[in-house]
This record gives structure tokens, C-alpha cells and sequence, in this order.
């Protein structure tokens, strides 16, 4: 059974810092890109940033610069370090893993929600 686990949202100030992280099971952990994902209400879902199995990064352009993504393999997990954040970063956050040969996410997390107050 494939679980992703997100922990690590909250509620902080406009120009805090919080830490995501997800941790997997039931995959090859190493063979998946990551994703986290957030979703705020009235919007759609959209993409924050990736990592691929190689390490290679992407980011929306609303997060580069205070984004930062990075996995640990041996610990099946993958991390959202979030900097400077602002109000607009307010959304639930979903941790996600894409196998190579998909075009999408197959396995989604349940989500954490982050509240940035100005």
C-alpha cells in the first residue's frame, strides 16, 4: 500500500519560515520524481516545485528564490524548505510521486495546510 505523509504546515507570520516534509512508503522511492503541489480555495491545484530521481529542480515563478526542494533517499523522504512566505503562499499542500513514465502524479498525500498572516 503506497502512503505519502506530509507534516510540518502551520501558521506563521508574513516573512516566516516553515518546513515540509513527506515521507513515502510503498514505492521505490529513488525511481520517483516528487512533487509538492498546493491548492488554495477557489483555485485549481498547481505545481510549486519538483524534484526529479537525479536531483534536478523546477519551481513555480511565484516561489524561486524562497522555495527550496530537496529529498533524502534513504529516508524515503522529500522536504519544501519555505522562506520569506507571504500571504498568497496560504493553501493546502500536497506532497505527490510520478513515476518516469507517467505524465502526472499516481500518489498524492493528504495534505498540510499553511497559513501565512500578514
Amino acid at each position: 500500500q503506497v502512503q505519502l505523509v506530509e507534516s510540518g504546515g502551520g501558521s506563521v507570520q508574513a516573512g516566516g519560515s516553515l518546513r515540509l516534509s513527506c515521507v513515502a512508503s510503498g514505492i521505490a522511492f529513488n525511481r520517483f520524481r516528487m512533487g509538492w503541489y498546493r491548492q488554495s480555495p477557489g483555485k485549481q491545484r498547481e505545481l510549486v516545485a519538483r524534484i526529479t530521481e537525479t536531483g534536478s529542480t523546477s519551481y513555480a515563478d511565484s516561489v524561486k528564490g524562497r522555495f527550496t526542494i530537496s529529498r533524502d533517499d534513504a529516508k524515503n523522504t522529500v522536504y519544501l524548505q519555505m522562506n520569506s512566505l507571504k500571504p498568497e503562499d496560504t493553501a493546502v499542500y500536497y506532497c505527490a510521486a510520478q513515476s518516469p513514465l507517467t505524465s502526472r502524479p499516481e500518489y498524492w498525500g493528504q495534505g498540510t495546510q499553511v497559513t501565512v498572516s500578514s
